[in-house]
Parts: structure tokens; C-alpha cells; sequence
């Protein structure tokens, strides 16, 4: 054979590259991926040594590595069946043809190719570069690259919410639930889900990194990139699990969505009532509650992609609709007859579109999970919470999170430096229980908790060590309306355990306040801290039991050993703040001080400048009650001095005068 000249050489190359960009495997996406490869960096924003990138790789380097090994598993046997105390490995993800190099479209030499195939938490290496920013559009491809049973499972954030989102990825992960993505609303959270092994996408839209604060225009644009998402993966063909970062899954949901395949939308519900006392869905027309859009399954029929289409325009057209209000709107423009046949299911929006309502006891909202504990009554597993229904702003949806260990914090949350500090509560049985349930009787229980609560608050910044705040009871719930104490027809138990944000302002305890005007800051943890599992063994076997004593009784100031790594040291009553940081100072490296009791350990600080800015710090720390019913201010403010007032009641302000925090 006749070798070929230089001329019909190029020719033939000209040829293959033409063939392959229209008929082919897109070549010159692969040119252009290697071209790009070569550049050091991807813009002045996206420097191989930029502040996202360096604090990503400071912060989440280990992610792959310390994320496979700690698993947190919740408490009690209704979560056996669905999570598996396993470790990841870095074939966990790879379920089938989730990596078949032959998924429709996929280049397999291109950045995009890379970023799929790689196993979630499979952090790339310490000298990798950030991919360029085309890497991450959302594509037909990406999601068929991902999507398992034609599902994809999809989140969004900006960098204010990278822990709920990481939080988020870490429990679908410990279900094998793969088929997953994170969309990204600013290159600094881009950044970090790289660096630490997540499938993430660009959302194309830069917002602010910070917490934008529910119903700030800020908030408002982030439902529209909502719709907007919902629209573009409704069009690849693709089943949607729509999920709202500040939401948890305990349990697979796949399965059981698969259960309703006639369902054009699946809704999780504000409802408080369940009308069910199974896994069934809600009866449709016994069912009130908004439509809560934090979790919601779409299937990409005609009338689905419609209804998406016409939200779209809704929330485009007016800025001042809230997402989940429009998406509410639309659906009731007609409701019912009931599908035949189909358990649940009936007719929305035109009449045609067909809907479910998730049960309310395992798709969780934040007063049937915190507040009723309506999966424990009806003796059911709870597929997810969504951390609504509290009242501390973002602060408090991770401290709920939290307090039900189902936040996976970094290995430092658990061992800070000072060590902690915790307590018994004593509470008498009749402000539990005794007499009728009432404002009076719910304030009497409260102020008499929120009292030791306020020495173990003075202890703890005498001795420099983090709180773990007891649990505390409530006998009145919490809401932003009036009403009886209860809301009637559900499921709360008199008296509760309540979530900390019912009484305390979570945000305000973690402000960073002027030391000069306020002292120290003090550092606390939710009361099941040290129940959580991820607890480090260091800790726990690190402990001095401290029991109050007569200060003439023969074994007080003594310490007794209750075994290798635990101590009791009997402490005498009635201290000021010099006498208790003498007392405990032998024990400064001890990890955990356990008071039996927190009464008449503490007598009040001598030092009068520390006394005040104490004082200013944690009037700041207490709520509202809310709310009396048929009252313009029908609140009611918590006082944590409310004992220094002997003529204190639980009133609502009377007037605009009185309408302020107790100081």
C-alpha cells in the first residue's frame, strides 16, 4: 500500500473530526477537555490556590477518608430496618450500570467523565486542580450518568448550607442510595462538594454564600432556581426526588415510592393531624396542612411537566409569590374525586394531574417528629424529618438535627478544648404532672428548669468548659398563632420533651457578642451529646463525678475512685466563682465534670463587673412562649431572672410599651 501524502493526511483527520462531532462520539469535546487540562487554572476566581479551594482542602481533605469511617447510626430498634452500620467503601456507590462507560452521551476522556465516575466521597487528591466551570452544567447526560430506575435524587445549596448538604449526602449514602446529586449555587460551595468526593453540578446562578434568612428576596430566589431545576431534569425524562438540604432520610424511600406509579406528584404535608395510622397516604380531603415543597417526587408525565412549566411562569412573572404558596395555589385550583382504585391518590390542579400527600408520621415535619414523636406513638420508622415548625433560624434546624443525633458534625464538635460540663435535673413530679395544664402550670415547670439551667450556664464559664445542656420538659407547645397549649387532635403528650428552641434563643446563645460588654462567650451542646455515638472514646472514659456535700461532713472535698477512668470528688455547697474554679482546678484535663445535682452549687459571683456582663449575656438567651389565643400580643417572654421579680407572672404585654425582652 501507497503511503499517504501530508495533504490527504489532514484531509482524513479534518474528516474524522467532522464525522465524529455529528455522527459520533463528540471528539472535539475531548480536544477541548485536554486543551483546558493543560491550563493551571480555571479563571482569577477558580486560582489553583483559591480561598475555596484552600479552606475546602483544609476542611474536608479527609472527608473520604474520615467520612467513610464514622457512621452515625440513631438510637432504637424502628431504624434497624433501615439503615446498615457499615463503613463506605469506595465501591459503594457503584451499583451496576451507575458506571457503564457506555451511558448515552457520556465522553468517556473529559473532565465531565472524571467528576461521574468517581465514587461519592472519594475525595480527589491533595494536588488535584479544580475542573474547569463547563465541567459541572447539568446535563441529560450527568443525570442518566447518576439516576438509577430512571431516579434522581437532587438537592441544592449555597455555602452557608455546606454542612446540611454534606449532612444530607452522609445519610442517603449510609442507605446506598446513590443515585444522587448536590446542585450548587456558588462557586465556593462548587469548590468544596468537589474537594470533598460529592456529584455536584453548577447551577449557573452566583448567590450570596451567607445564610440568606427565610423570606428575604435572597430566599425568594433560591424557590425560583427550584422550579426552575424541576422544570430542566422534568424534561431529560427523568423521575425527580426534590429535597430540601434542612431535611434528613433515616430510611430508603425509594422503595416505597415505587409503591404509587401512578402518581404524577407525591407531597410531603405542614399538616399536623395524621389521618392514617399506617404507611398508607393520607386521606386526601380529611388532610390539612400546606403542601410542604422541602420533599416532593415527580414523575415526568404530560400533565406534571405542565403543572411545572406553569409554576415556572407563575413565580417568574411575581416576585413576591413564595415558592411553596404558588405550588400550593395551583394544585387547589381543583381537588378531588379520588383516584379509583388507587389508595391515596386523587385528582389536582386541572383534574387530570393525579396526587399523593406522604403520611405525616414518617415523612416528618418538625413538630410531628421533635414535638409529637408521631412514628414512636404509632410504633412506625420514620423515612425523613424536615426541620420545620421551630424557631431559632437555621442555628436551630441544626440543633434539632443534632439533639436527634442525625447532624454529622466534624470529629472536633466532639472534643473541644476545656473539656464539658454536665448536670442532673431535678424536677419535682406535680410540676410535671400536678393539676390542670395551663400557662401558669406550663411557666411554673419551664422557670424552674431555666433556673439551673442559669447556674450550670455561670459554672460552665467559671470552669471554661462547653455545657451539655440538659433535656428540658414543657407541658404548652409552641407556635406562631394562638391557641389552647396543645393543638388540638394531635398526637403531644403533656408534658414533652421540647425542642431547646422552644425556650432558649439557639441563634443568640451563638452569636459572637462583644466580650467588653457581655464576657466571654459560653459554649454549649443539645442534651444527647453524649449519648451520640460519634462521641470520642477519650471522652467518655475521661469523667469526675462531682456530688454536693455539707461542708462539715467528714467526706467532704474527697475524691473517690469508681474505677480506672472515673472519679467522684464530693464538693462542698454554696461556692462563688473563685472557691468552685479552686475546687475543680486539680481536674482542668479531665474531659467531662458531671454534676449529680446542679442545686446549691453555686452561691454567685463576688466579682460584680464579671456578675453583669454575665447577666447581659444570658438575658439575651431566652424566648417567647406564643401563643395566648384572641390577643393582638398573645406572647409571652421568658425571663431566665424571673426569681429576683416576686410579683412575676406569665403575662402578655399588655401595650406596645411592655412588648420587649425582659431587659
Amino acid at each position: 500500500m501507497k503511503p499517504l501524502n501530508v495533504s490527504k493526511w489532514l484531509g482524513l483527520v479534518f474528516l474524522v473530526l467532522i464525522g465524529s462531532y455529528y455522527f459520533g462520539r463528540p471528539v472535539y469535546w475531548e480536544i477541548m477537555s485536554r486543551i483546558l487540562d493543560s491550563q493551571s487554572s480555571l479563571s482569577s476566581s477558580y486560582g489553583s490556590e483559591s480561598h475555596g479551594e484552600l479552606e475546602a482542602k483544609q476542611s474536608l481533605e479527609n472527608a473520604g477518608k474520615q467520612e467513610k469511617e464514622n457512621v452515625l447510626v440513631p438510637d432504637g430498634p424502628e431504624y434497624a430496618s433501615g439503615i446498615e452500620n457499615h463503613k463506605i467503601s469506595a465501591n459503594a456507590s457503584k451499583d451496576g450500570a451507575r458506571y457503564d462507560d457506555k451511558k448515552q452521551g457520556i465522553d468517556t476522556g473529559s473532565f465531565a467523565y472524571e467528576l461521574l465516575k468517581r465514587p461519592i466521597w472519594e475525595a480527589p487528591s491533595i494536588d488535584s486542580q479544580m475542573p474547569p466551570l463547563q465541567a459541572f452544567a447539568l446535563s441529560k447526560e450527568m443525570v442518566d450518568f447518576r439516576a438509577k430506575k430512571n431516579v434522581i435524587v437532587v438537592t441544592f445549596a449555597n455555602h452557608a448550607f455546606l454542612d446540611f448538604a454534606l449532612n444530607w449526602v452522609k445519610h442517603l449514602t449510609q442507605l446506598r442510595v446513590s443515585n444522587i446529586l448536590v446542585g450548587a449555587m456558588d462557586h465556593k460551595c462548587l469548590e468544596a462538594l468537589f474537594w470533598a468526593g460529592i456529584p455536584t453540578f453548577d447551577m449557573g446562578h452566583q448567590m450570596d454564600v451567607i445564610d440568606v434568612g427565610w423570606g428575604t428576596p435572597s430566599f425568594h430566589k433560591m424557590g425560583r432556581e427550584k422550579v426552575i431545576l424541576v422544570n430542566e431534569i422534568l424534561s431529560f425524562g427523568y423521575e425527580l426526588l426534590m429535597c430540601d438540604t434542612d431535611m434528613v432520610w433515616m430510611k430508603d424511600p425509594l422503595p416505597y415510592l415505587e409503591q404509587f406509579p401512578e402518581a404524577d406528584v407525591l407531597t410531603s404535608s405542614d399538616a399536623v393531624v395524621s389521618t392514617v395510622d399506617d404507611d398508607q397516604l393520607e386521606v386526601w380531603d380529611r388532610s390539612f396542612g400546606a403542601y410542604n415543597i422541602g420533599i416532593f417526587h415527580w414523575r415526568p408525565s404530560a400533565v406534571s411537566k405542565n403543572l411545572a412549566k406553569v409554576w415556572r411562569e407563575q413565580l417568574l412573572g411575581d416576585d413576591s409569590i413564595w415558592d411553596q404558596n404558588g405550588f400550593n395555589e395551583l394544585m387547589q385550583k381543583q381537588l378531588g374525586p379520588s383516584v379509583i382504585g388507587h389508595r391515596g391518590l386523587f385528582y389536582a390542579y386541572d383534574g387530570s394531574l393525579k396526587l399523593g400527600v406522604l403520611p405525616v408520621s414518617i415523612f416528618c415535619s418538625g413538630h410531628t417528629f421533635f414535638v409529637q414523636a408521631m412514628y414512636k406513638q404509632l410504633k412506625l420508622a420514620p423515612y425523613a424529618v424536615h426541620t420545620t415548625f421551630q424557631f431559632a433560624g437555621t442555628d436551630g434546624k441544626r440543633h434539632r438535627l443534632r439533639e436527634a443525633k442525625l447532624f454529622h458534625d466534624k470529629p472536633e464538635y466532639y472534643d473541644l478544648p476545656g473539656g464539658f460540663v454536665s448536670f442532673n435535673t431535678s424536677v419535682p413530679e406535680h410540676l410535671l404532672t400536678g393539676g390542670i395544664h395551663s400557662i401558669e402550670s406550663h411557666f411554673a415547670l419551664v422557670n424552674y428548669q431555666m433556673k439551673q439551667v442559669r447556674d450550670a450556664l455561670a459554672i460552665a464559664a467559671i470552669l471554661n468548659r462547653t455545657l451539655v445542656m440538659p433535656a428540658l420538659w414543657c407541658r404548652f407547645d409552641r407556635m406562631w398563632f394562638g391557641h389552647p397549649g396543645i393543638l388540638p387532635g394531635t398526637k403531644t403528650q403533656q408534658p414533652f420533651l421540647c425542642p431547646m428552641d422552644h425556650i432558649f434563643e439557639v441563634n443568640n446563645m451563638l452569636k459572637q457578642l462583644p466580650e467588653e460588654e457581655f464576657g466571654p462567650s459560653i459554649r454549649f451542646r443539645e442534651y444527647s451529646f453524649l449519648e451520640n455515638p460519634r462521641l470520642p472514646e477519650k471522652v467518655k472514659t475521661s469523667k469526675l463525678q462531682v456530688d454536693i456535700c455539707d461542708k462539715d461532713a467528714s467526706d467532704c472535698n474527697l475524691i473517690f475512685s469508681l474505677g480506672p477512668f472515673s472519679q467522684v470528688y464530693n464538693l462542698a455547697r454554696h461556692n462563688t466563682e473563685d472557691q468552685l474554679f479552686a475546687a475543680l482546678f486539680p481536674f482542668r484535663n479531665v474531659k467531662h465534670v458531671h454534676f449529680s445535682s446542679i442545686m446549691e452549687v453555686f452561691e454567685g459571683f463576688i466579682n460584680k463587673a464579671r456578675e453583669e456582663k454575665f447577666r447581659r449575656r444570658v438575658k439575651t438567651y431566652t424566648g417567647i412562649w406564643c401563643c395566648v389565643e384572641n390577643r393582638e400580643r398573645g406572647h409571652i417572654y421568658y425571663d431566665i431572672y424571673w426569681d429576683e421579680k416576686p410579683d412575676w407572672k406569665p403575662l402578655p404585654p399588655s401595650g406596645p410599651e411592655d412588648d420587649h425582652p425582659p431587659w
